[in-house]
């Protein structure tokens, strides 16, 4: 019972965080909302961003379950981290930086569809969301290369 309260406790934070962090991107407040995406990291996940960074995304999942012992609720932490920190740069108009962050995102949001019991309709809306920008961006590389 105490785990799962942890874990309720947990989501609301992230979710009162990611609508903070989404409000200093929207404002152009960008240093800010980088400042605080580095900080869920550490604080929510005991890591820093470049620990992720540094996991190769058809490795994330194995890693991140076998060898640092993550839950599902850690997997959804992290897929909203990525997603914020990817939305963070595409809005600095970084896009294809912000690319590899759409990647391993979407990867561990239809890791957790599949085996979560649970179907949440703001996850399936994040992931239609994902899957248009990695969409968009890859056709804005390939009108590049045309």
């Amino acid at each position: 019972m105490y785990q799962k309260d942890y874990i309720l406790r947990m989501i609301e934070m992230l979710g009162d965080l990611l609508r903070a962090i989404f409000g200093m991107i929207t404002r152009g407040n960008y240093q800010q909302a980088s400042r605080s995406i580095n900080e869920a990291y550490l604080t929510m996940l005991r890591k820093d961003a470049a620990f992720f960074q540094n996991i190769p995304a058809g490795e994330l999942t194995t890693t991140l379950i076998n060898d640092h012992h993550y839950t599902n609720a850690h997997l959804e932490v992290l897929a909203e981290l990525l997603y914020a920190e990817a939305t963070l740069l595409y809005e600095k108009k970084n896009k294809q930086e912000s690319l590899p962050y759409y990647q391993k995102s979407i990867l561990l949001f239809e890791f957790i569809e599949k085996t979560d019991r649970t179907f949440s309709e703001e996850r399936q809306d994040r992931m239609r969301v994902i899957r248009d920008r990695i969409t968009g961006i890859g056709e804005n590389i390939t009108s590049r290369d045309a």
